[in-house]
């Protein structure tokens, strides 16, 4: 054959080396590549990840393969790289032919390991001072762009890359029509209801259902810890700001966290292990979940913080754990008030800002009603939407490069 056999899935790889030989075992297919690099592949691998209609389904590139049901372990009769520069296959108890993309192959070769779940963009912890700002690019004409196009993808981007690397963006130079902010989140993905609906309005009124709609100082937290997944991104949006005061402060809760375990270990352990009880008890909802106020995933680095003194509710764990707890809280409350950790900005209309609400603590200082309006425009999503809408423009840009090459 002459042209590369389909992928397992919907992207575009390009081809870094050519496949220059290969060698077969019945559970072993081993190749060189031009470079020099050799990559070893199980043969049930191979077989898992085949493109063809019986592993996978054409129409979804979803996997309809159950190995259980395959007469035998699959194994390796023989093998050889095609006039295309595809490796070819041949399992021997299916008497099947499969065909293996060279790109695919060597961007999934696990043999040569790099960190497969490393983030898409390395993570990059930051302090504040009185001269620092959140990364600020302007997103005039987003609304005029079609979607995925490379008019969208030039604003969305780079916007993009310093949410993922350092948890916030602010994008200035945006409409500030009323519910403008869902049709700008929906250029990166579906946004998140709560119980303060589609989009939230954060501005003083009568009769407020949370601290945020009033002028009063918050301190500094993450939105809506109450819930078992509580919110992996938030945006707010400026429409109107002509108070004195009510400047917003943000922090990198991973940077505190980080202080936390190499200042006072002892706090840090504490508060990666006792489970706080985070309560929203309103009028009309009554939220309640328990989780430690700093977790870690499965390879030890940070995956979250959950803190809001606000919403805290009674302490429930040991006995022998309460005055610890209420130790290493205190020192963490200590830590969020000093000076360097944090970066104070004022919202102009037009501006959009945009967190990782698992990762950044917001604050506000109280602002004087009777001086203006103040009016921002809310709503949430999750993480995995952004880390979708990158990869999306990532594979968009690799398709380009390889019709390019073509």
């Amino acid at each position: 054959m002459t042209t590369l056999p389909l992928t397992p899935d919907y992207d575009a790889w390009p081809i870094e080396a050519d496949l220059e030989s290969v060698s077969v075992t019945p559970r072993l297919v081993t190749v060189q590549w031009s470079d020099g690099r050799v990559s070893r592949y199980h043969s049930i691998w191979l077989r898992e990840n085949a493109a063809d209609d019986t592993t996978v389904n054409p129409a979804t590139r979803e996997r309809i393969l159950d190995l259980s049901m395959l007469p035998a372990w699959p194994e390796v009769e023989g093998a050889e790289i095609d006039a295309a520069g595809a490796l070819c296959v041949d399992f021997a108890m299916e008497d099947r032919r499969l065909r293996f993309h060279p790109g695919w192959l060597r961007a999934h070769d696990y043999d040569n390991l790099h960190d497969a779940d490393a983030p898409l963009v390395p993570v990059t912890t930051w302090q504040g001072g009185p001269e620092a700002g959140p990364d600020t690019l302007s997103a005039a004409g987003l609304l005029d762009t079609s979607p995925n196009s490379e008019a969208e993808e030039a604003i969305l981007a780079p916007a993009l890359a310093s949410v993922l690397a350092k948890g916030l963006v602010r994008l200035r130079d945006l409409p500030t029509e009323p519910g403008s902010l869902e049709s700008i989140a929906r250029r990166i993905g579906p946004v998140r209801p709560t119980n303060f609906g589609q989009l939230f309005d954060v501005q003083a009124k009568p009769d407020p259902d949370s601290n945020a709609y009033t002028s009063i100082a918050l301190p500094p937290h993450t939105d809506l810890p109450t819930r078992e997944y509580h919110p992996g991104l938030q945006m707010l949006h400026c429409l109107e700001n002509g108070v004195e005061g009510g400047q917003a402060v943000m922090l990198d809760g991973f940077a505190v966290a980080e202080a936390l375990r190499e200042r006072h270990p002892e706090a840090w352990a504490t508060l990666t292990r006792v489970r706080w009880c985070y309560a929203n008890t309103a009028k009309t909802t009554d939220y309640v979940w328990f989780e430690p106020m700093i977790r870690l995933d499965a390879r030890g680095e940070l995956l979250e913080v959950r803190i809001a003194d606000f919403l805290r509710g009674p302490l429930q764990t040991t006995f022998e754990d309460v005055e610890p707890a209420y130790e290493a809280l205190m020192t963490l409350q200590r830590l969020l008030r000093d000076p360097v950790f944090a970066i104070r900005f004022t919202y102009r209309p037009g501006d959009l800002v945009i967190f990782d609400n698992r990762r950044l603590l917001h604050a506000r200082d109280a602002f004087e009603g009777s001086t203006g309006h103040r009016w921002l425009q809310g709503c949430y999503m999750e993480r995995d939407e952004i880390r979708s809408r990158y990869r999306m423009i990532q594979r968009a840009r690799r398709r380009r490069w390889v019709t390019a090459e073509a």
